[in-house]
C-alpha cells in the first residue's frame, strides 16, 4: 500500500506478470507470425502500458527468447514428464505424446515456429533440436515392439510426419470422416508387426 501526501492508503497497482506477456505473445505470434509480436499491440491487448515489459525483457528480442522457452517446455520437457508419469505400453504412451503436443492451442504456435524457423536460423536450429528429441522419443517407442531398425525409422518419421502434415491436406475420404482417417492411419502405425487395426 502508499500513501500520498499524508492521507490515506491507496492500492498498490499490481504488475501485469511476466508469464502473461508471454502469452500474449504465443497468442500473437500463432496469429501472425513473429512479425505480430510488438510491445505495443502486447501492451494493448494486455490492457496496460508497455512500461510494465521493461521491467521483464531488455527487449523484443528477450521476449522472443522466452517465448520459445515457454514453448519448448510445453511441446517437449512437460509432454515427456506427463508420458512418463502416466505410463502404459509404447502405444499408449505415442499417442498421449501426440495428444499433449499436438493439441489444438500447442499446435498452432508449433505452426508458427515452423514458419518463422524457415527465414531465421537460430529459431531453425532449435526446431532441429527439439524435433529430433521427437523422433528420438519416437523411436524409443516403436523400437521396443519392432525389431527392425529400418522400419522403427520409418514408422518414426511417418508417425511425425502424420501428426503435423495432416493440418496441411485436404482431402475426401469415401464413407470416413477426415478424423476417422487419421486416426486410422495412426493406428496402423502403432500395430504390432503383422497386426492391422480393425476398420471401423
Amino acid at each position: 500500500m502508499a500513501v500520498i501526501n499524508g492521507g490515506g492508503p491507496i492500492p498498490a497497482v499490481a504488475r501485469t506478470p511476466r508469464s502473461r506477456w508471454i502469452e500474449a505473445g504465443l497468442t500473437a505470434l500463432a496469429r501472425g507470425g513473429p512479425d505480430a509480436v510488438r510491445v505495443e499491440v502486447l501492451a494493448a491487448d494486455l490492457g496496460v502500458t508497455k512500461g510494465g515489459f521493461y521491467g521483464y525483457f531488455d527487449g523484443r528480442a528477450a521476449l522472443l527468447d522466452e517465448m520459445l522457452d515457454e514453448w519448448e517446455r510445453r511441446c517437449t520437457r512437460e509432454v515427456l514428464l506427463h508420458v512418463e508419469a502416466e505410463g502404459g505400453d509404447a502405444a499408449t504412451r505415442i499417442r498421449r505424446a501426440g495428444q499433449l503436443t499436438f493439441s489444438e492451442d500447442v499446435h498452432q504456435i508449433d505452426l508458427a515456429v515452423r514458419a518463422w524457423a524457415r527465414h531465421d536460423e537460430a529459431v531453425a536450429e532449435r526446431l532441429r533440436r527439439i524435433d529430433t528429441e521427437r523422433m528420438d522419443f519416437l523411436r524409443t517407442m516403436f523400437g521396443s515392439f519392432i525389431s527392425d531398425p529400418d522400419e522403427v525409422e520409418a514408422r518414426s518419421i511417418l508417425a511425425f510426419t502424420l501428426a503435423i502434415g495432416r493440418h496441411f491436406i485436404a482431402f475426401d475420404h469415401p464413407g470416413r470422416t477426415r478424423a476417422e482417417t487419421v486416426k486410422l492411419a495412426g493406428e496402423y502405425l502403432l500395430s504390432a508387426p503383422g497386426d492391422h487395426p480393425a476398420a471401423t
